[in-house]
């Protein structure tokens, strides 16, 4: 088991992930001491101002449009759960226990930071939800990514007061059941706890930091597949000198160049032919440390700013203990995150763009001198044809996906809001073309993998010849035509691990 004593600014993307990805038992969440004190004091505060009966948004008033509505102090705890309530409005498949767990350690982490005056026990509950596997059922649609994620964080809070349901030891039930099964019980919500549970933008930011995740390793992975590719049609690596790339410094490009050439050193098969036979190779091959390195910067703008947002407080309004201070701000408003999930699934959409034309390179026998469609027999064998046609599809639908949904916004509660992010749409686009770029990659190693077949004695560069190895312990040798499915399905899981990029830097070292 993994510990974690949270302190509200000590987690990373990385620990994020890993604690949404792993099984309950194999974590154990708490708050730190120090964070616990400062917790309890900013609830002192709230407490004091609703004595006091001066109106201070959030606390004692009506929200959103209805800020200016004093309510009284007997309603106050009333007001809470009305909020939560009402404001349960998603609708849609749930999102996926990974994304549910994460957005869950997303809102604590914020909360724990102690500026948003909530009861330190129902934080303390939520990081019970984690450490016990009980996970809120969470529609996909409804947040518009401003004044918080406000529906899909309502599901969650719903849970917490024991009337929303979970998932919980493979079932579907209610949540004050799974909370008593722990031993717990329900939190009781006072002045302050339901907005705060609500008003923030961890859901957008549990979609985009565990995609980054993955495209992390999307971004080696396509070097590495494409040096198989530039293998299998025997293609030059001339383009990828060094001296070519360190006249367009640009960083991405650099890393890129340098990963090709470990990559493909020591191949027998890219010294086998005369160069001048292929003076300059399509842009798809050539081009590989251009395009894939550009891919890689937005890798880099993102993971800049999930990792502020991560750490930051993003609830209103907020309190601030050395003054006793409440202050109504705009820091629940996405605007940063959807940007940049927007980018970045115009990153990974270009892998996949110029992996299809890398694919199709290889079922052209007048380009590849390989066999038509990688088969032996073709005509009586239609080989790998049609998996060239499912990678134009993928690529296809990535193009639409990256439509970015931050430059839309809809004015919301009578144009009080009326400015807004759209940042979960922009999350949940990005997880599809992520989706999409892992199946991408899948098909493009089943053609290059048997386009070497055709090759052989020759072998690739040794690292790479490790990689193909590992593919054939999931997919055999094309033969004769059959149901090619399940083989894109076995690749696809392979390409969701680290196994690959391990295989090949066991041999080359560390690549960028």
């Amino acid at each position: 088991m993994k510990t974690f004593e949270l302190t509200g600014t000590n987690i990373t993307i990385e620990d994020l992930t890993y604690i949404a990805r792993a099984k309950h038992d194999q974590v154990k969440l708490s708050i730190e001491s120090t964070a616990w004190e400062k917790m309890k004091k900013s609830r002192q505060i709230i407490v004091d101002i609703v004595k006091k009966g001066k109106p201070v948004y959030g606390i004692n008033t009506g929200f959103g449009a209805l800020a200016s509505k004093q309510i009284a102090v007997e309603d106050l705890e009333q007001l809470q759960y009305n909020l939560i309530r009402s404001h349960c409005t998603g609708v849609g498949k749930p999102f996926s226990r990974e994304v549910t767990r994460a957005i869950m350690l997303a809102r604590a982490n914020c909360l724990i930071q102690g500026f948003s005056g909530v009861t330190p026990e129902t934080i303390a509950l939520l990081l019970d939800f984690i450490n016990y596997g009980i996970n809120p059922v969470i529609p996909e649609k409804g947040s518009v990514g401003a004044s918080g994620d406000l529906a899909p964080l309502s599901h969650i809070a719903l849970a917490l007061i024991g009337e929303g349901d979970v998932e919980f030891q493979g079932k579907i039930v209610r949540s004050d059941f799974a909370i008593h099964q722990i031993g717990k019980t329900p939190a009781k919500l006072g002045p302050k706890d339901g907005l705060a549970l609500i008003n923030g933008t961890s859901v957008m930011l549990a979609l985009g930091a565990l995609a980054l995740t993955d495209a992390k390793r999307i971004v080696k992975q396509a070097d590495i597949i494409a040096c198989l590719t530039l293998d299998a049609v025997r293609g030059t690596a001339s383009a990828f000198d060094e001296r070519i790339s360190l006249l367009k410094p640009q960083p991405g490009q650099l890393d890129v160049s340098r990963n090709l050439l470990k990559l493909i050193k020591g191949s027998e098969i890219i010294f086998s032919h005369p160069e001048d036979g292929k003076v300059q190779d399509p842009y798809s091959l050539r081009c590989i440390p251009q395009v894939h390195g550009a891919c890689r910067q937005t890798l880099r703008h993102a993971e800049e700013v999930l990792n502020i947002e991560l750490n930051s407080v993003t609830d209103n309004p907020l309190v601030f203990i050395e003054t006793g201070d409440v202050i109504s701000g705009g820091n629940f408003h996405g605007e940063a995150l959807a940007l940049c999930m927007d980018y970045l699934a115009m990153g990974l959409s270009e892998i996949c763009n110029i992996a299809e034309r890398r694919v199709e390179k290889m079922m052209n026998p007048h380009f590849s001198d390989l066999p038509a469609f990688l088969t032996k027999n073709s005509g009586l064998n239609s080989g790998l044809m049609i998996a060239h046609v499912t990678m134009a599809a993928l690529a296809s639908e990535n193009k639409y996906l990256c439509h970015p949904a931050s430059v839309d916004s809809i004015p919301t509660s009578t144009d009080k809001e009326d400015h807004v992010s759209m940042g979960v749409t922009s999350g949940r686009k990005l997880h599809e073309v992520v989706s999409n770029v892992q199946y991408g990659l899948a098909i493009e190693l089943l053609c290059n993998t048997q386009g070497l077949d055709f090759l052989r004695p020759l072998k690739t560069a040794p690292g790479l010849e490790k990689v193909y190895t590992l593919v054939r312990k999931h997919v055999l040798p094309i033969e004769e035509d059959r149901t090619f499915h399940q083989d894109i399905e076995n690749l696809t899981r392979l390409i969701k691990t680290d196994e690959l990029i391990r295989e090949v830097e066991s041999v080359t070292g560390p690549l960028a």
